[in-house]
């Protein structure tokens, strides 16, 4: 005989068929994240870094970590066997496999006119990436604040560092140029070592003591560039004013400064829907620095567009392709979500972007930047850019960028 469901059952059922996708979320498990010591053979030895896997059904997720901080792969592959990692805003990428429970593979990055970078890669499961060695073995501590020289460069520098009495350190180094990002690795004994990767930078930092009291030791960058550095404790340490490095000596107007759109179109600086207070950026999507300084900069469209700001990007890219060149900036904008117009201003060489945009003195820094008011006058130029990893310096570059919007944004009102 057939039952006819009454309204309590009908309820009844009802609930439970709310309930059970509810229950069976509690229960999900979350992927579990493996930890790996990972490495680029570096012409210094071994440059060091942190990575992250993780597998959801079909999707892998990986993170690359530097010290405190943490930077999301964009394309990440994995199957436990073969890795892919797509850092795609860098035109970088690592390919790597296992054998015998390490992967083994290389990175490699797109860099100028068509050359590439190469470094081969490892990482085997986390065994401890930061030195543990330390409290016992009579470490002198580590000055927070250092003065800097490197060799192959008169501008100065300035470390800071943070040490543990179990030999870890954290730190960076700040330049007239911009910071060398977040730094992580190791005091032990009299051996100072810090490395970051991050698809873009591979360095790797290395420096014993001298009798003096300072530091002094190697610098590799990537696969070919070395030189070496000296360092001094000095609480006082610091760089010049960045608002006094560039100066602006074009008295081209900005109605006659052109460059093309990623559409292809030239567009000039002056132009009706760039109207009103701008902040210029001279960038390069290549440019660790300049990524930075675009997340900034999505902050500051996001916050002051609605008063009348106008932020636009003039890239100075890789290859000297218009074609790959414009491609990399549209994945670069999306990578970052920006919603402002980029420019393709010229190619990465300091010498010949200061020839493609003559209106500075020089193209001294990626990223530099250009304050503009509502009558098309230059009020001040900011050379190099202070990140995150710099703690105070970044703090203070935000007042300073906030408080020259607000002084012209006020004055055009």
């Amino acid at each position: 005989m057939m039952t006819v469901p009454t309204p309590h059952s009908l309820l009844l059922a009802l609930v439970l068929t709310l309930l059970l996708p509810a229950c069976d979320g509690q229960r999900r498990v979350e992927p579990s994240i493996e930890l790996w010591d990972a490495w680029l053979d570096s012409p210094g030895g071994r440059l060091d870094f942190g990575l992250e896997l993780s597998r959801d059904g079909s999707q892998a997720f990986a993170t690359l970590v530097n010290g405190t901080e943490r930077i999301e792969v964009p394309q990440a592959e994995w199957d436990g066997q073969a890795l892919t990692l797509g850092m795609v805003h860098y035109d970088s990428a690592i390919h790597a496999t296992m054998t015998d429970g390490r992967l083994d593979g290389g990175w490699e990055r797109a860099s100028q006119l068509g050359t590439t970078t190469r470094m081969d890669f490892h990482a085997t499961r986390r065994s401890g990436l930061e030195s543990t060695s330390g409290s016992d073995r009579g470490l002198r501590p580590l000055a927070e604040r250092w003065r800097v020289h490197f060799s192959l460069t008169d501008d100065p520098a300035v470390g800071v560092f943070e040490w543990r009495d179990d030999g870890a350190v954290r730190g960076t180094f700040l330049t007239t140029t911009g910071d060398y990002r977040f730094l992580a690795g190791s005091l032990d004994d009299d051996t100072l070592r810090l490395s970051t990767f991050d698809g873009a930078h591979a360095f790797l930092f290395e420096a014993t003591f001298d009798e003096s009291g300072g530091l002094s030791g190697d610098f590799w960058s990537r696969d070919t560039w070395h030189e070496t550095w000296r360092a001094q404790p000095d609480p006082e340490a610091s760089l010049p004013d960045a608002f006094t490095l560039t100066r602006w000596i074009s008295d081209t107007p900005l109605s006659e400064i052109r460059y093309p759109d990623l559409d292809g179109n030239l567009r000039a600086l002056s132009d009706e829907v760039f109207a009103g207070v701008r902040l210029i950026e001279l960038f390069g999507s290549w440019c660790p620095n300049c990524n930075d300084a675009t997340q900034y900069l999505v902050e500051l469209d996001a916050t002051y567009r609605q008063d009348g700001l106008t932020v636009i990007g003039l890239a100075f890219e890789m290859s000297g392709d218009p074609v790959r060149d414009r491609e990399q900036l549209r994945i670069y904008a999306d990578y970052h979500g920006l919603d402002y117009p980029l420019l393709l201003a010229g190619t990465t060489d300091k010498d010949d972007a200061s020839r493609q945009f003559p209106h500075i003195d020089r193209v001294r820094a990626y990223p530099t930047f250009l304050f503009v008011d509502s009558d098309d006058q230059i009020r001040a130029v900011y050379s190099g850019f202070s990140g995150l990893a710099t703690g105070e310096a970044h703090r203070e570059l935000r007042r300073q960028f906030s408080g020259w919007i607000d002084t012209l944004l006020e004055e055009g009102a």
